[in-house]
Protein backbone atom coordinates (compact mmCIF):
# COMPACT_ATOMS: atom_id res chain seq x y z
CA UNK A 1 0.00 0.00 0.00
CA UNK A 2 1.54 3.49 -0.74
CA UNK A 3 1.81 5.99 1.66
CA UNK A 4 -0.81 9.18 1.06
CA UNK A 5 1.26 11.46 3.57
CA UNK A 6 4.99 12.34 4.12
CA UNK A 7 6.87 12.44 7.40
CA UNK A 8 6.34 16.29 7.30
CA UNK A 9 1.99 15.92 6.88
CA UNK A 10 2.12 17.12 3.12
CA UNK A 11 0.09 14.77 1.46
CA UNK A 12 0.87 12.46 -1.92
CA UNK A 13 0.29 13.19 -5.38
CA UNK A 14 -0.21 10.35 -7.45
CA UNK A 15 0.21 10.59 -11.25
CA UNK A 16 -1.65 7.69 -12.30
CA UNK A 17 -1.96 6.19 -15.84
CA UNK A 18 -5.19 4.91 -17.31
CA UNK A 19 -6.77 2.58 -20.19
CA UNK A 20 -5.86 4.21 -23.59
CA UNK A 21 -9.28 1.73 -24.46
CA UNK A 22 -9.58 -1.43 -22.82
CA UNK A 23 -10.58 -1.00 -19.10
CA UNK A 24 -8.71 -4.61 -18.12
CA UNK A 25 -5.63 -2.91 -18.98
CA UNK A 26 -5.96 -0.62 -15.45
CA UNK A 27 -3.35 -2.28 -13.12
CA UNK A 28 -3.79 -3.03 -9.60
CA UNK A 29 -1.85 -0.91 -7.87
CA UNK A 30 -3.64 2.01 -10.32
CA UNK A 31 -6.82 1.02 -8.57
CA UNK A 32 -5.90 1.10 -5.38
CA UNK A 33 -4.14 4.44 -5.15
CA UNK A 34 -7.78 5.70 -6.74
CA UNK A 35 -9.72 3.87 -4.31
CA UNK A 36 -7.30 5.19 -1.24
CA UNK A 37 -7.09 9.20 -2.38
CA UNK A 38 -9.02 11.72 -0.43
CA UNK A 39 -9.23 13.44 -4.54
CA UNK A 40 -8.71 12.43 -7.82
CA UNK A 41 -8.40 15.38 -9.92
CA UNK A 42 -9.29 14.49 -14.01
CA UNK A 43 -9.36 16.09 -17.18
CA UNK A 44 -13.20 15.45 -18.10
CA UNK A 45 -14.92 14.19 -14.65
CA UNK A 46 -17.91 12.85 -17.00
CA UNK A 47 -15.55 10.70 -18.94
CA UNK A 48 -13.35 9.32 -15.06
CA UNK A 49 -16.31 8.28 -13.79
CA UNK A 50 -17.29 6.04 -16.50
CA UNK A 51 -14.09 4.09 -15.72
CA UNK A 52 -14.25 4.96 -12.52
CA UNK A 53 -17.66 3.21 -12.29
CA UNK A 54 -16.14 -0.14 -13.98
CA UNK A 55 -13.52 -0.24 -11.10
CA UNK A 56 -16.16 0.27 -8.61
CA UNK A 57 -14.44 3.26 -7.18
CA UNK A 58 -16.99 6.23 -5.74
CA UNK A 59 -14.63 8.97 -4.95
CA UNK A 60 -14.57 12.73 -5.11
CA UNK A 61 -13.38 13.75 -8.34
CA UNK A 62 -12.33 17.16 -9.74
CA UNK A 63 -11.85 18.72 -12.56
CA UNK A 64 -8.48 19.65 -13.94
CA UNK A 65 -8.26 20.30 -17.23
CA UNK A 66 -6.37 22.45 -19.87
CA UNK A 67 -8.74 25.74 -19.50
CA UNK A 68 -8.57 25.75 -15.83
CA UNK A 69 -5.42 23.80 -14.66
CA UNK A 70 -3.00 26.90 -13.90
CA UNK A 71 -5.67 28.59 -11.39
CA UNK A 72 -7.01 25.12 -10.17
CA UNK A 73 -3.33 24.15 -9.48
CA UNK A 74 -3.39 26.37 -5.66
CA UNK A 75 -6.38 24.47 -4.75
CA UNK A 76 -4.74 21.34 -4.96
CA UNK A 77 -1.74 22.64 -3.61
CA UNK A 78 -3.39 23.86 -0.63
CA UNK A 79 -5.18 20.36 -0.35
CA UNK A 80 -2.02 18.44 -0.34
CA UNK A 81 -0.23 20.47 2.02
CA UNK A 82 -3.29 20.18 4.54
CA UNK A 83 -2.33 16.06 4.84
CA UNK A 84 -5.00 15.21 1.84
CA UNK A 85 -3.64 12.83 -1.35
CA UNK A 86 -4.73 13.85 -4.32
CA UNK A 87 -4.28 11.13 -7.57
CA UNK A 88 -3.82 13.12 -11.29
CA UNK A 89 -5.92 11.16 -14.30
CA UNK A 90 -6.56 11.90 -17.81
CA UNK A 91 -9.10 11.18 -20.24
CA UNK A 92 -6.99 7.96 -20.90
CA UNK A 93 -3.50 7.21 -20.74
CA UNK A 94 -0.55 8.92 -18.84
CA UNK A 95 -1.50 12.47 -17.82
CA UNK A 96 0.89 14.93 -19.23
CA UNK A 97 1.59 13.37 -22.72
CA UNK A 98 -0.06 16.08 -24.65
CA UNK A 99 -2.69 16.35 -21.46
CA UNK A 100 -2.96 18.26 -18.29
CA UNK A 101 -1.24 17.70 -15.29
CA UNK A 102 2.00 18.94 -15.72
CA UNK A 103 1.67 22.40 -13.92
CA UNK A 104 -0.01 21.13 -10.82
CA UNK A 105 3.00 18.67 -11.29
CA UNK A 106 5.45 21.70 -11.41
CA UNK A 107 3.50 23.59 -8.16
CA UNK A 108 4.01 20.63 -6.32
CA UNK A 109 7.73 19.78 -6.63
CA UNK A 110 8.37 23.68 -6.18
CA UNK A 111 6.60 23.26 -2.79
CA UNK A 112 8.34 20.10 -1.62
CA UNK A 113 5.16 17.98 -2.18
CA UNK A 114 6.15 14.31 -3.00
CA UNK A 115 4.98 13.46 -6.56
CA UNK A 116 4.85 9.30 -7.44
CA UNK A 117 4.01 8.20 -10.68
CA UNK A 118 2.02 5.24 -10.81
CA UNK A 119 3.01 3.34 -14.62
CA UNK A 120 0.35 1.95 -17.07
CA UNK A 121 -0.64 2.97 -20.82
CA UNK A 122 0.26 5.93 -23.08
CA UNK A 123 -1.16 5.36 -26.59
CA UNK A 124 2.22 6.90 -27.93
CA UNK A 125 4.64 4.11 -26.41
CA UNK A 126 1.88 1.62 -27.18
CA UNK A 127 2.01 2.23 -31.14
CA UNK A 128 5.55 2.62 -30.90
CA UNK A 129 6.25 -0.93 -29.39
CA UNK A 130 3.62 -2.49 -32.57
CA UNK A 131 5.54 -0.38 -35.53
CA UNK A 132 8.63 -2.52 -36.04
CA UNK A 133 10.37 0.57 -36.42
CA UNK A 134 13.48 1.36 -35.64
CA UNK A 135 13.58 2.35 -31.56
CA UNK A 136 17.02 2.67 -30.84
CA UNK A 137 15.84 6.77 -30.24
CA UNK A 138 12.40 8.31 -31.40
CA UNK A 139 10.85 11.77 -31.37
CA UNK A 140 7.37 12.20 -29.37
CA UNK A 141 5.91 15.32 -30.93
CA UNK A 142 2.30 15.81 -29.07
CA UNK A 143 -0.26 16.63 -32.13
CA UNK A 144 0.99 17.13 -35.97
CA UNK A 145 1.21 20.66 -36.58
CA UNK A 146 -2.00 22.33 -38.51
CA UNK A 147 -0.62 24.99 -40.83
CA UNK A 148 1.91 24.19 -43.31
CA UNK A 149 4.29 26.78 -42.15
CA UNK A 150 4.74 24.75 -38.82
CA UNK A 151 4.44 21.97 -40.91
CA UNK A 152 7.34 22.76 -43.07
CA UNK A 153 9.71 23.64 -40.01
CA UNK A 154 8.99 20.62 -38.38
CA UNK A 155 9.67 18.65 -41.39
CA UNK A 156 13.20 20.46 -41.80
CA UNK A 157 13.98 19.98 -38.46
CA UNK A 158 12.94 16.22 -38.90
CA UNK A 159 15.37 16.64 -41.89
CA UNK A 160 18.15 17.75 -39.64
CA UNK A 161 17.99 15.73 -37.11
CA UNK A 162 19.34 12.40 -36.16
CA UNK A 163 16.44 10.50 -35.29
CA UNK A 164 14.46 8.70 -37.78
CA UNK A 165 11.85 7.92 -36.11
CA UNK A 166 8.62 10.35 -35.12
CA UNK A 167 5.40 9.58 -33.31
CA UNK A 168 2.47 11.86 -33.20
CA UNK A 169 -1.10 12.14 -32.13
CA UNK A 170 -3.47 13.00 -34.90
CA UNK A 171 -7.34 13.84 -34.69
CA UNK A 172 -9.58 11.82 -36.94
CA UNK A 173 -10.63 14.53 -38.83
CA UNK A 174 -7.66 15.65 -39.70
CA UNK A 175 -5.22 12.09 -39.97
CA UNK A 176 -5.65 11.82 -43.96
CA UNK A 177 -4.10 15.43 -44.62
CA UNK A 178 -1.96 14.75 -42.75
CA UNK A 179 -0.83 11.12 -44.62
CA UNK A 180 -1.30 13.31 -47.84
CA UNK A 181 1.10 15.80 -46.58
CA UNK A 182 3.96 13.49 -46.50
CA UNK A 183 2.92 12.52 -49.78
CA UNK A 184 3.04 15.69 -51.40
CA UNK A 185 6.84 16.67 -49.85
CA UNK A 186 7.58 13.19 -51.32
CA UNK A 187 8.59 12.06 -47.83
CA UNK A 188 11.13 8.45 -48.01
CA UNK A 189 9.27 7.06 -45.11
CA UNK A 190 7.46 4.38 -43.60
CA UNK A 191 3.98 4.78 -41.77
CA UNK A 192 2.52 2.91 -39.29
CA UNK A 193 -0.95 4.36 -38.39
CA UNK A 194 -2.48 3.13 -35.58
CA UNK A 195 -6.17 3.42 -34.67
CA UNK A 196 -8.43 2.97 -31.69
CA UNK A 197 -5.64 1.36 -29.72
CA UNK A 198 -6.45 -1.58 -27.08
CA UNK A 199 -10.50 -1.16 -28.23
CA UNK A 200 -12.13 -4.26 -30.13
CA UNK A 201 -11.46 -3.06 -33.40
CA UNK A 202 -7.87 -1.88 -33.26
CA UNK A 203 -6.26 -1.34 -36.58
CA UNK A 204 -3.10 -0.65 -37.88
CA UNK A 205 -2.19 0.63 -41.70
CA UNK A 206 1.44 -0.18 -42.63
CA UNK A 207 3.47 1.14 -45.25
CA UNK A 208 4.57 4.38 -47.58
CA UNK A 209 2.08 7.24 -47.45
CA UNK A 210 0.69 6.18 -50.28
CA UNK A 211 -0.13 3.00 -49.25
CA UNK A 212 -1.42 3.75 -46.04
CA UNK A 213 -3.29 6.73 -47.65
CA UNK A 214 -5.11 4.09 -49.88
CA UNK A 215 -5.84 1.93 -47.05
CA UNK A 216 -7.62 4.55 -45.24
CA UNK A 217 -9.68 5.12 -48.37
CA UNK A 218 -9.89 1.17 -48.81
CA UNK A 219 -11.48 1.07 -45.08
CA UNK A 220 -14.51 4.34 -46.45
CA UNK A 221 -15.41 5.69 -42.51
CA UNK A 222 -12.31 6.48 -40.88
CA UNK A 223 -12.54 9.50 -39.33
CA UNK A 224 -13.81 7.99 -36.00
CA UNK A 225 -11.71 7.00 -33.21
CA UNK A 226 -8.01 8.24 -31.90
CA UNK A 227 -5.01 7.81 -34.01
CA UNK A 228 -1.02 7.59 -33.40
CA UNK A 229 0.94 8.31 -36.33
CA UNK A 230 4.24 6.67 -36.17
CA UNK A 231 6.73 7.80 -39.01
CA UNK A 232 10.34 6.15 -39.63
CA UNK A 233 12.20 8.20 -42.26
CA UNK A 234 14.59 6.61 -44.93
CA UNK A 235 18.54 7.21 -44.15
CA UNK A 236 19.09 8.70 -47.22
CA UNK A 237 16.06 12.05 -45.85
CA UNK A 238 18.16 13.12 -43.45
CA UNK A 239 20.63 15.58 -44.41
CA UNK A 240 24.13 14.80 -44.36
CA UNK A 241 26.44 16.43 -40.98
CA UNK A 242 28.37 19.36 -41.69
CA UNK A 243 31.76 19.55 -41.32
CA UNK A 244 32.61 22.54 -38.83
CA UNK A 245 35.04 24.55 -40.63
CA UNK A 246 35.44 27.29 -37.96
CA UNK A 247 35.82 25.78 -34.51
CA UNK A 248 32.98 26.54 -31.92
CA UNK A 249 35.56 28.63 -29.65
CA UNK A 250 36.43 31.12 -32.42
CA UNK A 251 32.61 31.84 -33.71
CA UNK A 252 31.47 32.63 -29.95
CA UNK A 253 34.92 35.28 -29.60
CA UNK A 254 34.44 37.07 -33.00
CA UNK A 255 30.83 36.96 -31.39
CA UNK A 256 32.17 38.43 -28.30
CA UNK A 257 34.23 40.84 -30.01
CA UNK A 258 32.07 42.19 -32.84
CA UNK A 259 28.41 42.39 -30.16
CA UNK A 260 30.22 43.63 -27.00
CA UNK A 261 28.81 41.29 -25.73
CA UNK A 262 29.66 37.98 -22.95
CA UNK A 263 29.90 34.41 -23.76
CA UNK A 264 25.96 33.83 -22.69
CA UNK A 265 24.46 35.67 -25.60
CA UNK A 266 27.56 35.44 -28.15
CA UNK A 267 25.61 32.04 -27.59
CA UNK A 268 22.24 32.98 -28.99
CA UNK A 269 24.06 35.22 -31.80
CA UNK A 270 25.95 32.49 -33.34
CA UNK A 271 22.62 30.22 -33.03
CA UNK A 272 20.81 33.07 -35.14
CA UNK A 273 23.24 32.93 -37.59
CA UNK A 274 21.40 30.42 -40.67
CA UNK A 275 25.09 29.22 -41.45
CA UNK A 276 25.89 27.87 -38.16
CA UNK A 277 26.32 24.20 -37.75
CA UNK A 278 27.08 24.15 -34.01
CA UNK A 279 23.99 22.79 -31.55
CA UNK A 280 23.58 24.79 -28.44
CA UNK A 281 25.15 21.93 -26.24
CA UNK A 282 28.48 22.27 -28.70
CA UNK A 283 28.66 26.14 -28.33
CA UNK A 284 27.88 26.00 -24.61
CA UNK A 285 30.46 23.76 -24.50
CA UNK A 286 33.20 25.41 -25.98
CA UNK A 287 32.15 28.68 -23.74
CA UNK A 288 33.33 26.96 -21.21
CA UNK A 289 36.27 25.66 -22.59
CA UNK A 290 37.62 29.54 -23.38
CA UNK A 291 36.82 29.84 -19.32
CA UNK A 292 39.13 28.11 -18.48
CA UNK A 293 41.54 29.62 -20.36
CA UNK A 294 41.17 32.96 -19.71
Amino acid sequence: MDKMQTENGYGVLFIVATPIGNARDMSPRGTEILESVDVIAAEDTRRSVVLLNKLGIRNKLASNHKFNEHGKARYFIDLLKAGQSVAVITDAGTPCISDPGNELIKCAVAEGIRVVGVPGCCAAVTALSVSGFDLSAFVFRGFFPRENADRGRLLDQMRRGAVRTYVFYESPKRVMDAIEYFLREQVPCQVCLCNDLTKLHETAFRGAPEEVRDQLLAKGEFEKGEFCLVVELAEEFLAPKQEHVVSAEALLVDAMVREGCRAKDAIKAVLADEANTYSKNELYAASLRLKELF
